[in-house]
């Protein structure tokens, strides 16, 4: 099963500055756990120590949040596109 997944430019470090990466998985956490085996170090990027998606991380799923869909439980499918988005803050 192949999933596209688009990485944001302050994580490229850790896919040897690739913009889009091939994942699987049946699932976004399968799909991540899969992620760090290949670019180890993304996983503590993306989850918390309680195992859940760090809240600056945003990932689209289709375009779609998947805090909206099953979180780390949201199935994925072969041609699926995956997106991670740091959440931006700041400002005046």
């Amino acid at each position: 099963m192949a999933i596209s997944v688009r990485i944001p430019q302050p994580l490229r470090g850790l896919t040897h500055n690739q913009s889009v990466v091939d994942g699987e998985g049946a699932t976004l956490g399968a799909c991540i756990t899969q992620l760090e085996a290949a670019y180890p170090g993304i996983k503590e990027r993306l989850m918390d120590e309680g195992g859940e998606l760090r809240r600056f991380v945003n990932i689209y799923l289709n375009g779609e949040d998947v805090r909206f869909a099953d979180g780390l439980g949201t199935a994925l499918k072969d041609g699926d596109e995956l997106s991670i988005v740091p959440a931006v803050a700041g400002g005046c």
